[in-house]
């Protein structure tokens, strides 16, 4: 019997599967309750749930809660874990360890047999749980890898960013350890957010043969409306401006932008910079603040904050230009610019650096002008699409067509469906 093994994670053949309308699929994800990220709630919960496939997840909660419980979810089941909100050390290893618990209720799930593949997302310690409940149960065991996260801990503990630095510096050497040397090669299919981060795990020692990309997209149905409105509703009229939208972390180096505007308005006295976004950690922004005011721009960096996404995208909207500069670093050259596709998908020009992500998507849409990660080029573009309103919307427009075409979460579904299907082999005999 399976159970008799020395080694639980040795590689057992999964049961065959007949070829069904749709999987059965388990989810245990980093993401937390209820899914605020469009590529859970749009890509699984709309996307692949309407190609048939049944998927239930394992989540932690993201409000206060202090015991789990179960509920539907766009008729999926959702188990949901207690939380701790606290700041402390000692409330975040809480949260981890309640996360960590409250996974444990894959192996009752998987040994119920009423699921074909049990997916991780971004956990790890709970990610060798998975495996083994799958190898238990001979079913498929998938692994999603959307971020470098092993590698960020680590560079982290090392620049003097992280919070915990000795920590930090423990967290993702193990993490790098369970992903590349446990995981990884005992996972039937991993997906991975771009062709460059799939390049990177290949380097690891991980055949390409069994990895996906999935780059970031859009809900298609939020952008059908962009172009009716004609007047802003965020931004004055008349303002000329650019803006970027997303975290304002300090691994992201934004400051760069604020070099950026100084030169901008040697060009167009009077140009603003919008930030649409904030940081888990408050004190980001606040240095964003006081760079702004020691180069002399306090008035003309406008810090808007978090919003929903909705509202962001109003701002978005109003923008002359987006910008989407992304710190030429190992840790971000795998990511997949979520902000990009926005911008393109709400029929904006955009500039951004030389990233092997941006690079592929400016120029496959047009939307936009590629340019060194250089304050003096980013600088040179921005003016460039702010003198030329016709061909920034010329731009904007091409940008917008290729983001609906390409980058929709009903184009990116159909990948994933028949990565999952190719695991439904069919039965024997």
């Amino acid at each position: 019997m399976l159970e008799s093994r020395a080694n639980p994670l040795e590689q057992a053949p999964a049961e065959p599967l007949e070829a069904p309308a749709g999987l059965r699929i388990l989810v245990v994800s980093s993401d937390t309750y209820p899914p605020s990220r469009v590529d859970v709630s749009i890509l699984f919960g709309k996307e692949l749930a309407g190609r048939g496939h049944r998927i239930d997840w394992i989540l932690q909660s993201e409000q206060a809660c202090a015991s789990a419980y179960a509920i539907l979810w766009g008729g999926s089941t959702v188990w949901v874990g207690a939380t701790d909100l606290g700041s402390s050390l000692l409330h975040r290893i809480r949260k981890h360890a309640r996360g960590i618990l409250h996974d444990l209720k894959l192996f009752s799930l998987m040994s119920s047999q009423r699921y074909d593949i049990i997916e991780v997302k971004d956990k790890f310690i709970s990610g060798v749980f998975a495996l083994i409940a799958a190898r238990r149960a001979r079913k498929r065991f998938v692994f999603w890898l959307s971020y470098p996260f092993a590698e960020e801990y680590i560079l982290k503990s090392r620049d003097g960013t992280a919070r915990y630095p000795f920590l930090y510096l423990v967290r993702g050497l193990a993490h790098k350890f369970l992903l590349y040397r446990i995981l990884l090669p005992a996972a039937d299919h991993v997906f991975v957010q771009s062709e460059q981060m799939r390049r990177d795990v290949a380097a690891e020692g991980i055949a390409l043969d069994k990895m996906t990309a999935v780059p970031m997209g859009i809900n298609a149905e939020m952008y059908a409306g962009v172009g009716e409105r004609v007047e802003r509703q965020r931004i004055a009229r008349g303002e000329r401006c650019f803006l970027y939208l997303g975290i304002l972390g300090k691994v992201r180096r934004l400051d760069f932008l604020l070099r950026v505007l100084v030169l901008v308005r040697r060009e167009i006295p009077g140009v603003k910079l919008y930030f649409v976004g904030g940081s888990e950690n408050p004190s980001d922004v606040e240095f964003l603040r006081q760079e702004a005011q020691r180069l002399g721009i306090a008035d003309a960096a406008i810090f808007v904050g978090q919003l929903p996404q909705a509202e962001a995208l109003r701002y978005v909207q109003d923008a002359d230009v987006c910008v989407s500069p992304f710190y030429p670093t190992p840790i971000l050259n795998s990511t997949s610019p979520t902000k990009l596709v926005e911008y393109l998908a709400m029929g904006k020009a955009v500039v951004a650096n030389d990233h092997p992500e941006q690079r592929l998507v400016i120029e496959q849409s047009g939307g936009g002008y590629c340019v060194p990660y250089e304050e003096t080029a980013f600088a040179d573009a921005i003016v460039k699409l702010l003198k030329a309103p016709d061909e920034a919307a010329a731009m904007g427009a091409r940008g917008r067509r290729y983001a609906l075409a390409h980058r929709s979460y009903a184009r990116i579904a159909e990948s994933v469906d028949a990565a999952f299907r190719r695991l439904a082999v069919p039965a024997r005999g």
